[in-house]
Parts: C-alpha cells; sequence; structure tokens
C-alpha cells in the first residue's frame, strides 16, 4: 500500500509540473525569431563576403544539394547495421570496417567533387572526432575500475543496482555504467541469472537512465555539439525519467520477486553466508573519469578563450577532445591489470562502435539535408508537432541508431521554423524556446531517441555490447525478435505510451 501510494504522489506531481509549460505572447516570440533571423541573415553575408562564396545566387545554392538517391549509402548502412549480426554474422564482423569506411567515402568524394561542398564533410569530420573522443574514453577509463559485491541477489537489491546504474550514466555516459556494472550485475546474479535481469538491464542502465545529462547518451552528447546547452536536458527531461524509470523499477520488482523466487526452487543448493560488502578495484580511474567529465565543459561555443579552430564562421573543438584521448590512453596503462582481466576487457565493443560510426557520420549528410528542406516545405512543417516528433524519433530510434535519428528530427523540427541546425546560434534559441513550442518539441525528441533506443538490441550502441558480454557470460539471450516480442512490446512500449499520454498527448 505504501509503494502504491508512493506512486500515486509522484504520478501526481508529474503531470502537475508537466502541465506547467512557459507562457510567452506570440507577439513576443514573433519579435525575437525576427529579430534573431534578421541579425542570423547579417551575420551569414558577412561569412559569405569573408570567404568570397557568393550565397545569395539561388541557382547556385540548388547546385549545392544533395540528390535524393545519396541517401541510399545511409540507408544500406543502417539496414546492415541491423541485419549483419543477425543473418550473416561471419562476413559483418570481418567486413563492417570496410563497409563503413567505403560507404562513408563515397558519399564525402560525392560532397567534395560533385557537389563542390567542404563545408558539409568537414563540420561531420569535426563532430565524428568530439563524438569518438567522448564514448572511447569514458568506456577505457570505466574498463579499470572493478566492482565486487558479495551480496545475497534479492528483487530489492537487484532494483538498487539498476537504479544506481540509471543514475552513474548520466556521470559516465550509457557505455560506461554498462562496462562498469553489467558484471558485478551478472556476478551478484550467479546461479540464477536469466535473460530478463539483462533486458532491464538494457533498458534502465544502457537507454532510459541517461536522459539527464550530454554525457548520458550520444543522442544528447549530438545535441550538446549542435549548441544545446548542458543543462537543458536535465532541466526539462526529468520528470520523464523519473516517471519512467519508477515503472521499469516496479515491474522488475515483480517480475524478479516471482521468477527469481521459482528459478530457487528449482535449483538446491547448499547454504551460502554472505558478507554483504562491497569493494572496488582500480579506484584510481575515477580520477580519470572524473577529468574526462571535466573535460565536457571546455567548450569554446560556451567559454571565451578556450583553444579552437574556426572554421565556416563555427569554433570546433580540439582541447577537449586532446584530454580526453590522453586520459584513455594513461588509463589504460596504468589501469590495475586485476581490474583489467576481471572485467575481461577489450578493445572490440569500442572498435565497433568507432569505424560504425565513421559510416554514419559520413553517410548521413545528405539524409540530414534532404529531411531539412523536406521540412522547410509547407507540406513538412504542417506535419511538424510534439507528438509526430515523440512517435517518428522514437519508431526510428528503436529500429535504426537513436543518435543519427534524433539529428534528422531535430533538423526537421528547426527547419520547420525557418532554422538551421548547422547553426550554433539557432540552436541555441530553438532549446530557449525562441520559437513556437520549440523546447517543447525538442523535449519530445530528446525523450524519444532515448527511451526508444531500448526497443531493439540496436537502438544504442550499449545494448548489443551488454548482449555480448551476457552471452560470453553463458547467458542464453532471445533473438532480435524475441527481443521485441517478449519484453519490448508487453513492457517497455506500454510504459512508452504512458510517457506519452503523460506528458505530451494532451499538451
Amino acid at each position: 500500500m505504501k509503494n502504491i501510494i508512493l506512486s500515486f504522489s509522484i504520478l501526481f506531481g508529474i503531470l502537475f509540473l508537466g502541465g506547467l509549460q512557459p507562457q510567452q505572447s506570440y507577439a513576443q516570440e514573433r519579435e525575437t525569431k525576427e529579430t534573431f533571423l534578421a541579425q542570423a541573415d547579417q551575420t551569414d553575408s558577412e561569412h559569405a563576403e569573408a570567404t568570397h562564396m557568393e550565397q545569395a545566387d539561388h541557382g547556385d545554392e540548388e547546385h549545392h544539394v544533395a540528390p535524393t538517391w545519396l541517401v541510399i549509402p545511409f540507408v544500406v548502412l543502417l539496414l546492415m547495421i541491423a541485419t549483419g549480426p543477425l543473418f550473416y554474422e561471419h562476413f559483418w564482423h570481418k567486413n563492417y570496417p570496410k563497409i563503413a569506411m567505403g560507404l562513408a567515402i563515397l558519399v564525402v568524394f560525392y560532397y567534395l567533387f560533385i557537389l563542390s561542398n567542404v563545408h558539409a564533410p568537414v563540420h561531420a569530420m569535426a563532430e565524428y572526432i568530439q563524438f569518438i573522443a567522448l564514448l572511447a574514453s569514458l568506456y577505457i577509463a570505466s574498463g579499470g575500475i572493478l566492482i565486487e559485491i558479495d551480496k545475497k541477489a534479492t528483487p530489492f537489491a537487484n532494483v538498487s543496482l539498476l537504479l544506481i546504474g540509471a543514475l552513474i550514466s548520466n556521470l559516465i555516459g550509457t557505455t560506461g555504467a554498462s562496462m562498469l556494472l553489467i558484471r558485478p550485475f551478472i556476478r551478484l546474479n550467479k546461479g540464477n541469472i536469466q535473460a530478463y535481469h539483462i533486458i532491464f538491464f538494457i533498458f534502465m542502465v544502457s537507454n532510459v537512465g541517461g536522459s539527464l545529462t550530454p554525457i548520458g547518451d550520444p543522442p544528447l552528447f549530438l545535441g550538446f555539439l549542435k549548441g544545446i546547452p548542458f543543462f537543458w536536458t536535465l532541466e526539462h527531461n526529468w520528470p520523464a525519467w523519473i516517471f519512467a524509470l519508477g515503472l521499469l523499477a516496479l515491474a522488475f520488482y515483480f517480475i524478479d520477486k516471482k521468477l527469481g523466487k521459482a528459478s530457487d526452487e528449482d535449483i538446491e543448493t547448499e547454504e551460502i553466508t554472505y558478507s554483504n560488502k562491497f569493494s572496488l578495484i582500480g579506484m584510481k580511474n575515477f580520477g580519470w573519469l572524473f577529468i574526462i567529465i571535466c573535460s565536457v565543459f571546455l567548450d569554446p561555443n560556451v567559454i571565451d578563450g578556450v583553444p579552437a579552430i574556426v572554421y565556416d564562421g563555427q569554433k570546433f573543438s580540439y582541447l577537449r577532445e586532446v584530454i580526453m584521448l590522453t586520459v584513455a590512453f594513461l588509463s589504460y596503462r596504468f589501469a590495475d591489470n586485476r581490474a583489467i582481466k576481471g572485467n575481461e576487457f577489450n578493445f572490440e565493443p569500442i572498435r565497433e562502435v568507432a569505424f560504425i560510426f565513421i559510416g554514419i557520420f559520413g553517410t548521413m549528410m545528405p539524409a540530414l539535408e534532404l529531411v531539412g528542406n523536406f521540412a522547410k516545405s509547407p507540406e513538412g512543417a504542417s506535419l511538424i508537432s510534439h507528438n509526430t516528433l515523440y512517435w517518428g524519433t522514437g519508431t526510428l530510434s528503436g529500429f535504426l541508431d537513436n543518435a543519427p535519428t534524433y539529428l534528422n528530427f531535430l533538423a526537421a523540427a528547426m527547419a520547420s521554423k525557418g532554422a538551421d541546425i548547422n547553426n550554433i546560434d539557432q540552436v541555441r534559441l530553438f532549446a530557449a524556446d525562441g520559437f513556437h513550442d520549440s523546447s517543447f518539441e525538442l523535449m519530445a525528441i530528446a525523450i524519444a531517441s532515448v527511451f526508444f533506443g531500448a526497443m531493439t538490441y540496436i537502438g544504442n550502441g550499449p545494448n548489443f555490447m551488454v548482449k555480448s558480454i551476457a552471452e560470453q557470460s553463458g547467458i542464453k539471450m532471445p533473438s532480435f525478435f524475441g527481443y521485441i516480442i517478449r519484453f519490448s512490446l508487453p513492457v517497455l512500449l506500454p510504459i512508452l505510451i504512458l510517457v506519452w499520454l503523460v506528458f505530451f498527448a494532451f499538451a
């Protein structure tokens, strides 16, 4: 009864807070928007003159627009990411670096030599370096920390660990938190570990948990790189985060109480004494993680004086990335060997992510451009709303990769209001509700991309990594479609529908 009362209290609070939307008169908003766009046009003109690029001629602009068919490499890559590990595993594992690189080079060369567009590939390359530097440094630094828990596995202990992991994922990323906690979670449930344990770990730690900071999940970090303020996600996403995690925790608790107890009755083991002690090996790697987290704030677009490479009117960070990659090297070089061996640490998961995202960043340029152009049209703009953004972003995030999906729908939402995702000032204005309902639309995109990433093994980078580690530990995991039918549809989808009903449907 106490849990029920607490749940209804939290739900009432979220409904109340969710209904409180900042109000602004339409006239004032329109004035802000027009003033900004006028300033943006002036800035663009000055930049065009400085770089001797003639942007006023509409025929020249059309010449630089990517053809529709150039989206094909992007679609092919995403389809192969989805089907390769399942249907032609040996070929995919051996050749995915060549496939990803080859498709990326095809698109980049078309931009460079056919469209004479150097700007888009340079922007994509800079964003990829920033993206992979964060993921790799978090993955490597957390791999040198070994957690050992000598405690009896109970539903409450398991739920506690999952909720702690959800919190930690906002500090060291879903990749880092998954790498740090999946093996302790498996060891905690030794002798009674089942597939549903791993699936809920993917739901709560590898996905939903990391929705409060840009560090938490790759799509949110891409938004941060585009110009969304660091604390925007915490300010806007926390009610839905509490709501979804609370429902997932309750669902897991009752499932674990029923299935875990049934499994205990089937297995006859001798009495085991637990010390209830918690131990850590590799404590110094928390220092390395702290340096990585601090370096995230060294953004030249936020802090004046931070060294940067200025190109195409935008400041690109490099000091932050140098620090991250240096920390990655040092954290591995001086890591405790007991932690490395205990975690069975290897570089294959991050190697796969690095190559796959070279392909994604290289091939998604025309998709972003075409989506943006369509959204600028009256037909496209009429389809944009917080509801369509939630379900559109969510559906594709579940079956493709949530990072490029986030960018595609953010580009569409911004373009429908006459803004450009590649203009950092316009991104900031969009996040600050400088356009009609823009902050609310961004909230729908952000929550959907992170939450729906748990719908399949391929929705988010850590999902497949967790699955692989579980299978290496002897746990029989469901197939791609088994995951969806047994867990995503009956457990996760109803929670995602409730999130929509509470926060978006009637707003």
